[in-house]
């Protein structure tokens, strides 16, 4: 009998919770969903910013690749969502199907009071019926079963309404279920509609930046072998230089000539050195506005893993159509040609060089001196041919140094 009892109050207990549990589930689902969505949007803003750029980017792979995840998580909430809805509605098809089971047996047990109230209708009748007991006790019962009788009839007809409109809003229920099971079936539909057109711009995207990765390995190759071009032009000039200075500083009487102070020989030569070297940090930028887009030194390739670039100077993007400009007063050491990198322009400033490269049109030649933001060339364009971008190096005597250091800051 205990065991009974505590049955009893367990299924109890379950039916009691199982709506408040349904209701948090339906809530903690909706909560996701829409968490999911907001991240959607995010991604696709994101997404929307990386795709500007004419050509495919991995930024734009990962955008999207996390798109394509967080669609499939929202198509699962959803499906859990709709499972959870499936069994709220078979529970509430129960419910009312027990709901009309107890209303037959109601509308049946007041079906029998109204044909028994029907036959004792009149005052006459009731009265015979309480006369016709066997002794005093038996007719007071009667009296109160009468009674009795005809409170229950009213309490029924009250459960029977009660029933009725529990039944109504249990169908109510019913149908808003059923309606929200449509309408999150044709949301999970469209998602995967979504999601089938997002793979498939993810297998394009995947194409084109398999395309993409193979002409930028060909285009490194080829700006590697100019760069090693101009590299071997620079140090032969330079040489060339160095030679032809010592040569005119021993034709003039001076001693102990070294690479080291072959330009700083003569007053004219140190004094230009010196002050280059004073405005460390305060020179010009060789373009009236700009941004570096590649930093002195080695470091990774921006879009191709494993590759490291090593950069003798920097790269500064700039409006198309922009030109290049010295950044010191000297004079022009060589004007060169490189097949791939288009022209470059090399000042000396005493000990010091500074290489223009990437230039479409030169006005500068070798000899000439030139001031400090004169204009030396076109600058062409960078490769998605949206801006201009000039590469400077700058040089003491032999040694490589880092021009974002002597730029001034902006």
């Amino acid at each position: 009998m205990n065991g009974c009892i505590k049955h009893f109050i367990v299924c109890l207990l379950l039916l009691v919770a199982n709506p408040v549990f349904s209701q948090q589930s339906k809530q903690d689902l909706q909560k996701r969903k829409e968490k999911i969505q907001r991240e959607i949007d995010f991604t696709n803003k994101q997404l929307q910013i990386v795709t500007k750029n004419k050509s495919a980017t991995k930024e734009q792979l990962e955008a999207l690749q996390k798109k394509i995840k967080l669609r499939e998580q929202l198509i699962g909430t959803i499906n859990n969502e709709i499972r959870s809805l499936g069994g709220q509605i078979t529970n509430t098809s129960n419910e009312i199907t027990s709901l009309e089971g107890k209303m037959q047996k109601l509308k049946a047990s007041y079906a029998k009071m109204i044909q028994f109230a029907y036959a004792n209708k009149n005052i006459y009748q009731r009265l015979m019926f309480v006369f016709a007991a066997a002794d005093f006790n038996q007719a007071y019962k009667r009296i109160i079963y009468l009674k009795e009788y005809s409170q229950h009839r009213i309490t029924q007809a009250h459960q029977i309404a009660d029933t009725q409109s529990e039944l109504t809003g249990k169908k109510l229920e019913l149908e808003s279920r059923k309606n929200e099971k449509t309408h999150l079936k044709q949301s999970e539909q469209n998602n995967k509609a979504t999601l089938e057109k997002e793979k498939t711009e993810q297998d394009e995207l995947m194409k084109n930046l398999t395309v993409r990765e193979q002409k930028l390995r060909k285009d490194l190759i080829e700006k590697q072998a100019a760069k090693q071009k101009l590299d071997k032009a620079i140090e032969t000039l330079i040489k060339r230089e160095i030679e032809a200075a010592r040569k005119k500083a021993v034709a003039a009487g001076k001693k102990n000539v070294t690479t080291a102070n072959v330009f700083t020989s003569t007053p004219e030569a140190l004094k230009l050195s010196s002050n280059f070297s004073n405005n460390k940090g305060l020179l010009p930028w060789p373009v009236e506005q700009g941004a570096i887009s590649s930093t002195f030194g080695e470091h990774p390739h921006k879009e191709l893993r494993g590759i490291m670039i090593k950069n003798n100077g920097i790269d500064i993007q700039s409006a198309k159509g922009s030109n290049a400009r010295s950044i010191f007063d000297g004079t022009v050491s060589g004007v060169i040609t490189i097949p791939g990198s288009n022209k470059a322009v090399i000042i000396r400033h005493g000990e010091y060089l500074t290489v223009y490269s990437n230039l479409t049109e030169v006005n500068v030649k070798t000899g000439d001196k030139v001031a400090t933001r004169q204009r030396i060339g076109s600058i062409g364009d960078d490769d998605d041919n949206l801006k201009a971008e000039v590469h400077l190096e700058i040089w003491k005597t032999t040694t490589k140094l880092d021009p974002q250091v002597w730029l001034a800051r902006k």
